[in-house]
């Protein structure tokens, strides 16, 4: 193969994969269907932040620029949880200082990605490009510019979708009936609003915690900026009695958070002015089933694996698809056959993985993080931890603060589960630790 690898997507995935393949000496082009937000006031994606982890960070170091990203994070602890009564109390998500997750900006990523990209001087991102269609058998490409209307087709050796949940790559490769694909919708989306500095500048809430007010059905979340405002997510059904397609007038909006998110009135300064005019996010999940076509086309990110976010793995997820594929390159050179073959095989069921978590996660978040069985598991999950390191760690951990593989860790957290259901059935308080079952179950 050429020296030359076409990628369709500038989002957070494309420029730091393209930064990888810089690294292995070939040169690449990407094609966005997007304005430069460096240049332009544009939407960043789906979210305006990101809860950065492990995962990402070390795909980060290894193109250089964790550092310059590390002073833009703000460290979250844990899980601030807001009572319906307006108490609050903080949810660790970990027993160690360093297990920690960030909120970071997703325009300012992106941005950083791609002006680090460019200043290879071996990649070149070419806005205002939609990818249309792709031939994989002539292997050639048509793209739109959105700027002129004209219309053009461009040949490649090999290319890579990175181009989001709606992969006119991927399409591409379920048309031709290659790989197999699951598009499961969740049934809820989202809202974005604000909680903007107070009048002397600061926080309005502690910062470092990822705030939720869990509500059974549907919640609301806040992370912090730098600016010290509040991105705050209304994860709510699309459908149904109280829903996206009834809550829809001023007096509709503030009747459901006077009634299930009070505290939160007084600070959320735009409520209904942004509930009314903001975008209404659709929430889903993405399956397939290889990423990958011969030597000629792969999937990475949410073109392969779109999970719903409530893990906070959704970037994360995405940058250590390009770690895996980085590690893949340093083996096997330019066997792009082999590259690509093992890729699918020793990653899919990861992405599969990390997407079935998220949407349980859902459920945690919404409706469980408030119980006091929780609680009784929680306390009991770090003192396994604790009394079994290593070999007992609690799935949040393996996940955010570990590289282990999703798939072992979805494995590893099922089994831990039952461990922590038979010491339930033996104390129902959790306070009574039977080693000797412990031990027989790790085994």
């Amino acid at each position: 193969m050429g020296r030359k690898i076409t990628l369709i997507g500038a989002g957070l995935t494309g420029p730091l994969l393209a930064t990888y393949l810089t690294q292995h000496g070939y040169e690449v082009d990407i094609y966005e269907r997007r304005s430069d937000m460096r240049k332009e006031t544009i939407s960043a994606g789906r979210s305006i932040n990101l809860a950065m982890s492990v995962r990402g960070i070390q795909a980060l170091k290894e193109v250089g620029i964790y550092e310059k990203i590390k002073p833009l994070t703000i460290p979250m602890k844990g899980r601030m949880i807001h009572g319906l009564n307006g108490s609050t109390h903080l949810q660790p998500y970990g027993q160690k200082e360093e297990e920690v997750i960030y909120s970071v900006s997703r325009a300012t990523l992106n941005m950083e990605l791609m002006s680090l990209a460019e200043e290879t001087g071996k990649i070149r991102i070419y806005f205002n490009q939609k990818c249309t269609h792709v031939d994989l058998d002539k292997k050639r490409f048509n793209i739109l510019n959105e700027s002129t209307g004209e219309e053009s087709d461009h040949s490649f050796q090999l290319i890579i979708g990175v181009d989001g949940s709606a992969s006119a790559v991927r399409n591409s490769m379920v048309d031709r009936g290659k790989i197999q694909f699951t598009d499961k919708p969740l049934g809820h989306g989202y809202k974005e609003l604000t909680i903007p500095p107070s009048e002397t500048g600061e926080f309005q809430l502690e910062p470092n915690a990822l705030h939720i007010w869990p509500r059974g059905k549907f919640m609301l979340i806040a992370l912090p900026n730098m600016d010290r405002s509040f991105t705050c997510t209304l994860f709510f059904p699309m459908e149904g009695e109280t829903s996206f397609a009834t809550v829809n007038s001023k007096e509709k909006i503030i009747s459901l958070f006077e009634a299930y998110f009070p505290d939160s009135i007084s600070i959320l300064n735009r409520l209904t002015e942004e509930y009314r005019t903001n975008p209404t996010g659709i929430l889903g999940s993405v399956y397939c089933d290889p990423w990958h076509l011969g030597d000629s086309a792969v999937l990475l990110g949410d073109a392969a694996h779109a999970v719903v976010p409530f893990f906070g793995q959704g970037m994360n997820a995405s940058f250590q698809d390009c770690t895996v594929l980085n590690g893949l390159m340093i083996e096997h050179g330019d066997d792009w056959k082999t590259i690509l073959n093992e890729f699918s095989q020793l990653h899919v069921k990861n992405g599969h993985a990390i997407a079935n978590m998220a949407l349980e996660n859902y459920i945690e978040m919404r409706d469980k993080v408030n119980d006091s069985q929780y609680r009784i598991r929680r306390k009991l999950e770090l003192a396994l931890e604790n009394q079994f390191p290593d070999r007992f760690i609690p799935r949040y951990s393996m996940v955010s603060f570990h590289q282990i593989p999703y798939s072992k860790v979805y494995k590893r957290g099922n089994l831990q589960l039952k461990i922590i259901e038979a010491l339930l059935d033996l104390d129902p308080n959790g306070k009574t630790i039977d080693r000797v079952l412990v031990e027989k179950m790790l085994n």
